[in-house]
């Protein structure tokens, strides 16, 4: 069962920065599927794969050594709320893909998660500036409940899809659907298409 927090219920308040539906939230919601997961980063790795195997895994502190972004970006939650301006710190994932050699064929990617959370994307959504694994909120490191250590950020798409404790990457020539996308939520989830549920 979901465990959602208080700020899930707002006044809607016009801005053209806010998706149809939507309302403006100044807080920072929490949402989960299940209990928060804690990481040991003496352990911790994110590993690119494909096809069983691992084309390349990073530590902890080989990730959060490579050259990060400092982004500031509008994030949209499919319960409705929307929270403008959220800064974050991250390695974009244009780095990390950069790293690997990636089959043409590879058209999509399956985020694997602590505590067994999944959520598909396409490729090319993760690439040219607009996905990141994010390690710092607000200019401290990620709070285990917003997905800390490291979430995955993808601002133009609905919240659900910035993958919560993030721990690899899977690259795969067609689309599969993860966790709540096979609950019925949208398989792309376009906050300005108001793309939330299956049919949408």
């Amino acid at each position: 069962m979901a465990i959602i927090s208080r700020g899930f219920r707002g006044k809607r308040e016009t801005d053209p920065r806010i998706p149809p539906g939507q309302y403006l939230e100044h807080g920072f919601p929490v949402l989960s599927a299940g209990p928060t997961p804690r990481a040991d980063l003496s352990t911790w790795t994110f590993s690119i794969t494909a096809d069983g195997g691992a084309l390349k895994t990073w530590t902890w502190s080989e990730l959060t050594h490579l050259p990060h972004d400092d982004v500031v970006k509008d994030i949209h939650c499919v319960t409705k709320w929307s929270k403008l301006d959220s800064v974050w710190r991250g390695i974009s994932l244009d780095t990390l893909l950069s790293d690997v050699e990636i089959d043409p064929d590879h058209a999509f990617a399956m985020a694997h998660c602590d505590g067994g959370y999944t959520t598909n994307v396409p490729l090319a959504d993760l690439r040219g500036g607009k996905a990141w694994i994010a390690y710092q909120y607000d200019g401290a490191p990620l709070a285990p409940e917003h997905g800390g250590p490291a979430r995955l950020l993808i601002p133009h798409l609905y919240f659900w899809k910035s993958a919560k404790w993030v721990r690899s990457l899977e690259l795969m020539t067609e689309n599969t659907r993860g966790f709540w996308e096979r609950l019925g939520y949208h398989d792309y989830g376009d906050p300005w298409k108001e793309q939330r549920y299956w049919g949408d």
